[in-house]
This record gives C-alpha cells, structure tokens and sequence, in this order.
C-alpha cells in the first residue's frame, strides 16, 4: 500500500516514477507470480529471494540490475493485486503451453527453496495451474522433479 500512496504522489507532485516493466508484460506478471509464492507464508528467506533473482534473471536474460528491478516491480505489483488473474491472463495469452508449464516448473522451485512446503504455497500452485491450463498431471510431475532436484542438492 506504501507504495501505492509514493507513486500517488509523486503523480500529483508531477513526477511520476518511471515503470519500465509495464502490467501487459509477461515478465511483470511471471515475476509478480513467482514473488507471491515465496512471499504467500509471510516469510521470504534469503535462500528463496536468491533463487528467484537466479530464475528471473536465467530465464528473461537479464542483467543483474534489472533483475533487481524486475523483482521490485513484481513485490509492487504483487501489492497492489486483488487476485491471481491478472497475471495469470497475461501469461495465458502470451505463452504456449510448455512456456506455461516452465512457470509453474519455477514456481514449485521456488516452494522448495527454503526446504519446507508451507500448505498456503501448494494451494497458489493449484490455483495458478488451474488458471493458466496447466493439467493437474503436470503440476504433479513438476512437483516431484522439483522436490527430487531439491533433495539432490
């Protein structure tokens, strides 16, 4: 909400702040993802927000700096979401649907970060699968590989 009310001003102010990953962007709404799921059991660990810089900036090509960017702007927009649709429309509609399955691939990898699988982050899994027409079937393979990648490491 703080930042919601920084951008509102700053608006009125006649300086608006410069959003260089714009709401119909696919990585927007992949990071926005990815950072509720490690952020739904209230507890980012260190080890989780490594991982995500690792996923973000590997699978868009990012440099460091606007990894770190990207992920801002994922917590804002993660903020300022009332449900998952949004994001989830957005990747829908702009990947197919092994580029779908990566997601969620990235997101149970994300759950296994810290080592412990919070209930809250199995049920935004569900949901986000459902939303984005990723079969239970898949979700479930993505599950375990991610968990064996995890216990191998």
């Amino acid at each position: 909400m703080l930042p919601a009310i920084r951008r509102f001003l700053a608006e009125i102010m006649g300086a608006p702040e410069p959003r260089p990953f714009t709401e119909d962007d696919l990585r927007l709404s992949a990071a926005a993802l990815l950072f509720h799921v490690i952020a739904v059991d209230d507890n980012v660990t260190p080890d989780e927000r490594a991982r995500l810089h690792d996923l973000l900036k590997e699978r868009f090509a990012l440099g460091d700096r606007d990894t770190d960017a990207l992920i801002a702007a994922a917590k804002t927009a993660d903020d300022e979401a009332v449900d998952l649709y949004g994001f989830t429309s957005v990747l829908k509609r702009h990947l197919d649907e092994r580029e779908r399955e990566r997601i969620i691939e990235m997101m149970w990898q994300l759950v296994f970060a810290d080592g412990e699988v919070h209930e809250f982050e199995e049920n935004v899994l569900w949901r986000v699968a459902e939303l984005m027409g990723v079969s239970s079937q898949v979700r479930i393979r993505l599950k375990q590989s991610a968990r064996a990648t995890a216990a191998g490491q």
